[in-house]
């Protein structure tokens, strides 16, 4: 029997099922991980490589209620530690069982061999997309942003694209790489949804996962707990000019890499966690090649891992920095995104930066887990814990842009610095690392000949006079234990335009 000739509309709404099918597939399939089906023998055996914690479950579930209920590209934000590759390679094991196509877009060395490792153990066989690497047609692929977008028209397009460090997705490459593939359903993850320009990621997801926080992280014991060491008042930065948003990193090495501004790094490490296994964040290569050499020279393992560090010695430099060959690694924007070193204790943090996401992905270099260690240090010679806040600071992210005033982060909340062994810590009766009794108002404390010392009133008037922002100010207020600090703050800010 003939079947009639399909209309054009009839035509369309077929197509439309057709879609609306496989986006039900891929989202059954999310379900079946959720639910811990076991669909096939050798999914069976894969899920047994693949043994998620209970967070990592609870957020699979969720991005299938995500998928589910019409979403085509939910974001999933976990804190750096939480395990997102682990996530991310869980569902595509399923995918792959179902000879569904995934790729995976990373742009870093580090974050290719980190994908491709986890996918090895989970049993799924892939391809890599990257310069130096024969093309294959496995239809689980791992792919270099900077490759992928060369090889764009001899690429299929992916049921599932896999962004990981999604608050990357707004800047160009990537977005071509996505308006590429719009029928591709999508899969963001990130420690850090946020951008310094203010950008929001709202035109390449459509809605926002939550993971667990640090602080629930830290409570069960998958993340460090953190003591951290800061003066509740940094040098004055109103010099260093800002290029893109945050400090010229030149003029900061400048400004930063003097005792008098920045205090003595080598003698608060010695007299803190000496010998402990650090990475120090520095402003720029002669900063990071500096510092390391001060550290050698005061009878310390150092060395400097640098982007023009050849491949080879900047691995052997991170195994040796976790085996203790190495004791200070000093670095700019290396030991970053993708590099897991659980052995490391300590940051030393040299670079200020208004970055939200790099404090925390800095920070969150130190917070893994490891056997022996009891706490993470990070050593904060810059003041950006007065900036962006505790790292377990539970933090609101959206997808939508920042209008251009609210783009500098809230004030951090009042910062106390113990006068005994200078850790910084939230408001409270006594010191939790020394029990030092802690005065209800803090006084300021500044830096002198490489050692945090305290103010006495006379040098409050100089601090605000210092002060470049409404934020800034906001924050003395809140140091000095104001009752309305924002009223005195505006009151101030205000009348210096008036004279």
């Amino acid at each position: 029997m003939l079947r009639p000739k399909m209309q054009g509309a009839s035509c369309d709404r077929i197509q439309t099922a057709l879609g609306n099918r496989r986006v039900a597939v891929v989202a059954l399939v999310v379900h079946s991980i959720a639910l811990g089906l076991r669909i096939l023998y050798h999914w069976r055996s894969c899920c047994n490589h693949m043994q998620l914690r209970p967070y990592q479950e609870a957020a699979v579930a969720d991005l299938r209620r995500a998928y589910a209920t019409g979403h085509r590209a939910p974001l999933l934000v976990m804190p750096t530690g939480a395990g997102k590759t682990q996530v991310f390679t869980y569902i595509t094991a399923a995918m792959a069982q179902r000879n569904l196509s995934v790729t995976i877009l990373v742009h870093r060395r580090e974050l290719i061999a980190q994908a491709s490792r986890k996918l090895t153990q989970a049993g799924v066989p892939h391809g890599i997309i990257a310069a130096g690497t024969p093309a294959t047609n496995a239809p689980i692929q791992v792919a270099s942003v900077q490759t992928l977008i060369r090889r764009l028209e001899d690429t299929p397009a992916p049921d599932l694209l896999i962004i990981d460090e999604a608050h990357h997705a707004a800047a160009g490459s990537w977005g071509k790489i996505l308006d590429h593939w719009p029928d591709a359903l999508r899969l963001g993850v990130t420690a850090t949804p946020s951008r310094l320009d203010g950008r929001g990621l709202r035109d390449n997801f459509d809605v926002i996962v939550h993971g667990p926080t640090v602080s629930d992280l830290t409570a069960a014991g998958y993340l460090a707990p953190c003591k951290l060491y800061a003066p509740p008042q940094v040098a004055d930065l109103t010099a260093i000019p800002t290029r893109a948003g945050d400090f010229a990193s030149d003029a900061a090495a400048a400004a930063m890499d003097k005792p008098s501004i920045t205090g003595d790094a080598i003698d608060h490490y010695r007299r803190i966690c000496p010998g402990a296994p650090a990475i120090a964040f520095c402003c720029t290569t002669d900063h990071a090649e500096h510092v390391a050499a001060q550290f050698r020279s005061a009878g310390f393992s150092a060395a400097a891992i640098l982007g023009t560090t050849p491949i080879a010695q900047r691995d052997q430099q991170l195994k040796d920095l976790a085996s203790g060959a190495i004791q200070i690694l000093t670095s700019v924007d290396v030991i970053s995104e993708g590099t897991d070193v659980p052995a490391v204790t300590t940051a030393v943090i040299l670079r200020p930066t208004a970055s939200l996401g790099l404090y925390l992905q800095q920070v969150g270099r130190v917070l893994r887990p490891a056997p022996g260690k009891t706490h993470a240090i990070v050593l904060d010679h810059v003041g950006n814990i007065h900036r962006h806040g505790w790292p377990d600071d539970l933090r609101t992210w959206s997808l939508d842009s920042k209008p251009r005033r609210q783009r500098d982060n809230a004030p951090a909340p009042t910062v106390r610095t113990c006068p005994v062994c200078f850790a910084a810590f939230k408001p409270q009766p006594t010191c939790p690392c020394c029990g030092a009794p802690s005065e209800l108002t803090p006084r300021e404390i500044q830096q002198r000949d490489g050692e945090l010392q305290e103010l006495e009133r006379r040098t409050q008037r100089r601090q605000q006079g210092t002060a470049r922002s409404l934020k800034e100010l906001i924050h003395i207020g809140q140091q000095r234990g104001m009752q309305n600090p924002i009223g005195w703050a505006k009151h101030v800010f205000y009348a210096r335009g008036l004279k």
